[in-house]
């Protein structure tokens, strides 16, 4: 006898209800990472919602967001998101009571000092761990520095060139994989203004990588389709 092999229907029938809704605004054109970035969490989770069964905390939300897409003709995703996070509750433990949410704490020191770094994975997402770090600084009135990482032909200007990195040449890292790091800001150049950086960061909704990517393309330092590849921030309080 040959083994029973599931159907596509009997595999839809399977799927929880986050799954399903997932499929559906992934068949009106979105991806997994839009999803995440719809309903603010990593584009793995909306993965397990097929794996391991988990979304029932969004469903609320992915429904409001679901009919907003398909009766309200709504395309953009920072409004979704909006959407989105009135209708997001927090999952309830086996006692009833609200689960905690694991995150990482956003540390700055007395002195202002506090740092922030993603990867490739986060980046793609918005780099969301990065924007409390970016809003707490702004309430604290502290300064900020970035670095990033592109593909050297993302450049506009060659390593080292004070047009681009004023007097921080010691910043620029060259890599192997023709990749070079560059610092933007520091305390001897008097670096950014973290409330500028924050209100950048909200008019992108919420987008950091969006928002560190526009402003050095304004700045005329990268060239408009050159992918960030790593993100570094860093705050610290003015003198």
């Amino acid at each position: 006898m040959s083994p029973h092999r599931r159907t596509p229907s009997t595999q839809q029938s399977q799927l929880n209800e986050a799954a399903r809704l997932a499929d559906q605004l992934q068949a009106a054109g979105y991806t997994k990472r839009d999803i995440g970035r719809i309903i603010n969490r990593d584009p793995s989770l909306v993965s397990q919602f097929y794996t391991k069964n988990k979304g029932a905390a969004f469903v609320p939300a992915l429904q409001q967001v679901l009919a907003a897409v398909q009766t309200g003709g709504i395309t953009d995703l920072p409004e979704l998101a909006s959407l989105a996070a009135r209708h997001t509750t927090r999952r309830t433990t086996a006692r009833g009571t609200r689960a905690r949410v694991r995150s990482k704490a956003v540390l700055i020191t007395p002195t202002g000092s506090g740092t922030g770094r993603v990867g490739a994975q986060a980046i793609a997402s918005g780099s969301s761990r990065l924007r409390p770090l970016i809003a707490e600084a702004a309430r604290q009135g502290l300064r900020l520095a970035f670095t990033v990482r592109l593909a050297k032909t993302g450049y506009l200007h060659p390593s080292g060139s004070r047009t681009d990195s004023p007097g921080i040449r010691r910043d620029v890292i060259q890599r192997a994989d023709h990749t070079e790091e560059r610092a933007y800001g520091s305390a001897q150049t008097g670096g950014h203004d973290a409330a500028d950086f924050a209100r950048r960061v909200d008019a992108a909704g919420g987008d950091v990588t969006a928002a560190v990517h526009q402003w050095l393309v304004e700045s005329g330092r990268i060239h408009p389709d050159a992918h960030i590849l790593h993100l570094e921030v860093r705050t610290w309080r003015p003198r």
